[in-house]
């Protein structure tokens, strides 16, 4: 008589799954890797792993309705002679006009602007929609220099040098050539329909010495007036935030592998850098070892999608947080209503994600004229700037309900965490212990 039951259902490989099977195909039949646009979709430590410690007896709760709890920022107070002020701690992160449609643009810089924050030009140089619409606008200097001059250093309010984004930390930006329409490659001074790959590093400079000289420059071209922002991508936050500050950056903007993409290797986006969770506490630990926390701002990016998460990035010690796929969704990225269109393409509404073809239904990532018109900007905006008082609404109700009078006032000891490995990242203790792996404790 035997006793193994043979199973009802063939088993799958934990190891090659059918995605993995399916890649494996896909490389096998094209001799190319993958590119693809978004965010790591692997699960990955984040935000939702910490809880806070709402007021109870040993701490004394704010009155929503008669206690004012603040949630204002200002950015770049360290040289700058003009920093920003922003009336929540919520930005719009770097996303250029080629990578997205120009209503999407004008979209963004609306919604901003009524919601009292900031947006940021990307790698596409500055469009008269965005700067026409936005009160306050970052002007993003990258390796490849698209649009850069003077001018438009001159007009904007802040200047961010990228040195690293969180899906890409290392790699460059991509552009393909379905994309590059007449005004794209005008301002971006390209043959239009060709693709595009950027530098990986900046040609003048090769280290923190070169960048404080770089710094310098860009202070002398805008005569001190506008905050120097650097952003780096999520790998090595302790010694890439003390550098920063070294080289002279009046802000820090830290982007997780959470943060999204317009166009790069999928290999890229799945497997290099650290969840924005692993990131904060290293970079706070550099300026607060520096002297500098609170004195140079730490804006952390990164897969925010809530009042929650930016709450608890401000209790880790950020100042502010910068969002970019949400707010794509919030002015109708994957928008269900365009389900027929996804799904011509072989995709869903919800996982839509190949930006770089120049076929969004929304209208948002492309630069097809016809796709274009689908998009608002005006209603957009007002969803965007809807969305982003949302969410600065449930950080201050997280705030009071710990006692604060002030958004920044939020600390890590308001903070637990459900696992162990959000413990470590994020050094809090476990929830119900105060036990911090690596740290000691019971």
């Amino acid at each position: 008589m035997s006793y193994h039951n043979p199973p009802t259902k063939p088993r799958l490989s934990a190891t090659f799954d059918e995605y993995t099977m399916s890649e494996i195909r896909r490389a096998a039949a094209t001799g190319i890797y993958d590119i693809r646009g978004g965010g790591a979709k692997r699960k990955l430590p984040h935000f939702d792993d910490l809880l806070f410690l709402g007021a109870s007896i040993s701490r004394y709760p704010l009155e929503g309705y008669r206690e004012k709890c603040g949630t204002n920022v200002v950015l770049g107070s360290r040289f700058a002679k003009k920093p920003i002020e922003l009336k929540i701690p919520i930005t719009i992160a770097g996303m250029s006009f080629g990578s997205l449609s120009g209503p999407a643009k004008e979209a963004l810089g609306r919604g901003a602007t009524i919601a009292g924050t900031s947006t940021t030009t990307g790698d596409g140089g500055m469009t008269e929609e965005e700067r026409g619409h936005s009160q306050l606008l970052v002007y993003q200097y990258l390796p490849s220099r698209y649009g850069m001059n003077p001018k438009d250093l001159r007009r904007a309010d802040a200047i961010e040098i990228v040195v690293g984004q969180g899906a890409k930390p290392g790699g460059g930006g991509m552009l393909l050539g379905q994309k590059i329409s007449d005004r794209v490659a005008d301002m971006r001074t390209l043959p239009k329909g060709i693709d595009q790959r950027s530098a990986s590093r900046h040609p003048d400079w090769t280290g923190p010495d070169d960048l404080e000289i770089k710094i310098l420059e860009l202070r002398e071209i805008t005569s001190w007036e506008k905050p120097i922002y650097v952003k780096v991508g999520g790998a090595r936050p302790y010694y890439d935030t003390a550098l920063a500050v070294k080289s002279g950056a009046d802000v820090v903007v830290l982007d997780g592998m959470q943060g999204g993409t317009a166009a790069t290797q999928e290999v890229f986006i799945e497997h290099v850098g650290m969840p924005t969770l692993a990131c904060i506490r290293p970079a706070v630990q550099a300026l607060q070892d520096l002297g500098m926390h609170r004195k140079v701002q730490l804006i952390v990016s990164g897969g925010i999608r809530n009042g929650a998460d930016v709450a608890k990035a401000l209790a880790l010690g950020a100042d502010a947080v910068s969002i970019g796929t949400a707010a794509l969704i919030a002015i109708g990225e994957n928008d269900p209503r365009w389900t027929a269109d996804y799904e011509a393409l072989g995709t869903t509404a919800a996982a839509y994600d190949d930006w770089h073809e120049g076929k969004d239904p929304a209208g948002i990532t492309t630069q097809d004229p016809e796709l274009m018109k689908r998009v608002d900007p005006v209603a957009a905006g007002r969803r965007l700037a809807n969305y982003l008082k949302v969410m600065a609404l449930e950080t201050q109700t997280i705030a009071r309900a710990c006692g604060k009078n002030h958004v920044h006032n939020l600390e890590p000891e308001d903070l637990c965490a459900l696992t162990i490995e959000a413990s470590a990242m994020a050094q809090v203790p476990l929830a119900g212990t105060n036990w911090i792996p690596g740290k000691g404790g019971y």
